[in-house]
């Protein structure tokens, strides 16, 4: 029989992480859900287990470190290891460099960066002896950026930042851990069809907006490469679009 993959998904409740969590219960993973709010996390677990896996939850701010390190150790002992941690649970708001508010600039720097840090670190032996099989896919480690870390956009320098920090962070837990089997990509995309994007909908329609089933598919395909295959960041456009803007 074979073993189950394990996986923790953060964010999980709505928009991008939802939709990841949803593909790896079809896919067959045994999850953990995570995000703020309880109830609407239960009912997204309750939804899922309809695949036939298990599916637990295990709520948690993001921005805050203890909760952190109690949402890897619960992780760890629902399940007893880990094969994929994926980081969609984000913030970002908009503001002017010139005023932007620097406590505003802190809670998105844990949330965005610390928490993801926090989470390697913790989970990093669990990681590890998931990837220790030659023949076996590894471990994977895939967090949610933003093409604004990539390219910069007006009025989101903060956010931006967090993004490309996150970017990098990906990057070295590669260089780092790869050789071990544990790798990370950061899924860089433009404009997604979520709550966090309707700020834009006066000028983006929403229908031409990436989907949250296309960053859904991207993760799953990840998760089947092999531990060999690293991928550090993709980017994501929409049809037409450029990265770089004069």
């Amino acid at each position: 029989m074979a073993v189950r993959r394990t996986a923790l998904v953060t964010g999980a409740s709505r928009g991008i992480g939802r939709a990841i969590a949803e593909r790896l219960a079809e896919e067959g993973f045994d999850l953990t859900l995570s995000a703020r709010a309880d109830g609407p996390l239960k009912d997204t677990a309750d939804q899922l287990r309809v695949h036939g896996g298990r599916v637990e939850t295990a709520s948690a701010d993001m921005a805050d470190p203890e909760q952190v390190e109690a949402l890897a150790d619960t992780h760890l002992q629902l399940h007893g290891g880990i094969d994929v941690l994926v980081l969609a649970a984000g913030m970002g708001t908009g503001g002017e460099l010139a005023a932007y508010p620097l406590h505003k600039l802190d809670t998105m720097m844990a949330v965005n960066l610390r928490s993801t840090f926090q989470l390697t670190q913790r989970l990093l032996p669990a990681l590890r002896t998931a990837g220790a099989a030659p023949s076996g896919p590894g471990a994977k480690i895939i967090a949610i950026a933003s093409i604004t870390g990539v390219v910069s956009e007006p009025g989101l320098a903060a956010y931006g930042a967090t993004k490309a920090a996150l970017i990098s962070l990906c990057e070295s837990i590669t260089t780092a851990e790869g050789a071990r089997g544990v790798n990370a990509t950061a899924l860089s995309p433009g404009y997604v069809d979520t709550d966090m994007a309707a700020w834009v909908h006066d000028r983006v329609d929403p229908a031409t907006m990436i989907q949250v089933s296309d960053i859904a598919e991207l993760t799953v395909a990840l998760c089947r490469l092999s531990r060999y295959a690293a991928v550090p960041n993709i980017v994501v456009t929409r049809p037409g679009e450029t990265l770089w803007r004069a």
